[in-house]
């Protein structure tokens, strides 16, 4: 068949094929979150790693049993992994194992396949599970001490006391480069920047991800917090809101999330300039320090309005009716 007869053949979508199967793209997200996963299990010693293998194990089980019962097995694409692990990243060390395993069955039972698996969820199942827990158990989510566990020699005062953030919030000053490095409390995969931005790097590197909502998002923050965080242009105050609670974890590996993000271009920076809004609503004006879970939730279920007002119009559109076009 010549070239120009097979311009005119029609075959169903999709036209444009990627190299990346979703195996591929699950097991490179793994590995970018290896490093935060890593200075975690560092930073907060063995239990942290408890947390993580209940939580990932959890998931995995329960798509398992789920698969099983339906004759549909779906365990190999590795996405259970990926969502107990982004779980586990959002739960404090202290947690009671029993509970971390609890929110990863939600997470992948509830959010993901009584929607239909992978692809039908409309939220993202990872924070759905955190969010439950922390409706559900807001004492022990929100307690980030580490009394009773073995640290070794590595023991810091920001450990048993409120996360940065918090710390942030009730008008006393922090130690941003400690933030940054991640000697500080909160969450088993929130406390380093480092190795979340290398991680993110290699997404980024990879073409899994680019910066249309991590970019938009972080950027809408930063002059929401400059507007309205009462400390104008403080470069410590704004570096200390975009080092901790969770930001750059949310903005980078859950933000972007293929299912649960707007697949349009203007989609997407409008998807993250809403996060990025309510994201500077909930921690400036709301009770809590954090606030990232809960904007992309709510991001997450108005991607398709977003979709809607951002769809480009196809090319030869005209209105029905009319033969010409006109």
């Amino acid at each position: 068949m010549s070239e120009e007869k097979k311009m005119y053949r029609v075959s169903s979508n999709p036209h444009i094929r990627s190299g990346w199967t979703t195996s591929g793209i699950m097991l490179a997200v793994i590995v970018a979150l290896l490093p935060a996963a890593g200075y975690g299990i560092f930073h907060f010693g063995p239990r942290a790693i408890a947390v993580i293998a209940v939580s990932v194990a959890g998931a995995v089980i329960t798509e398992g049993i789920f698969g099983l019962c339906c004759k549909k097995t779906t365990v190999t694409d590795l996405s259970a992994v990926v969502t107990g692990l982004l779980l586990a990243m959002n739960l404090p060390v202290s947690l009671p194992l029993w509970m971390a395993a609890l929110g990863s069955v939600f997470a992948i039972l509830v959010a993901k396949l009584l929607f239909g698996g992978l692809g039908q969820n409309f939220m993202n199942p990872a924070l759905a599970g955190r969010c439950f827990l922390l409706i559900s158990f807001p004492k022990q989510m929100s307690d980030f001490s580490t009394k009773g566990f073995e640290l070794g020699e590595r023991t810091w005062d920001a450990l048993s006391g409120a996360t940065p953030l918090a710390t942030l919030k009730a008008g006393e000053s922090v130690d941003v480069m400690e933030m940054i490095v991640g000697n500080t409390g909160g969450t088993i995969g929130e406390t380093s920047v480092i190795a979340l931005v290398i991680g993110a790097c290699l997404l980024i590197l990879l073409g899994i991800i680019d910066l249309r909502i991590p970019g938009s998002y972080i950027v809408s923050f930063s002059i929401f917090v400059v507007l309205f965080g009462g400390r104008g242009f403080d470069p410590a105050y704004l570096s200390a809101q975009l080092a901790g609670g969770g930001l750059m974890l949310g903005a980078f590996f859950m933000a972007t999330d293929y299912v649960t993000r707007p697949i349009t271009v203007g989609g997407q920076y409008l998807f993250g300039i809403f996060l990025g809004i309510m994201t500077g609503i909930f921690r400036i004006f709301g009770p809590g320090a954090e606030g990232v879970s809960y904007a992309i939730i709510l991001g997450n279920l108005l991607v398709p309005l977003m979709e809607k007002v951002t769809r480009p119009k196809p090319f030869g559109y005209r209105k029905e009716g009319n033969a010409h076009g006109k």
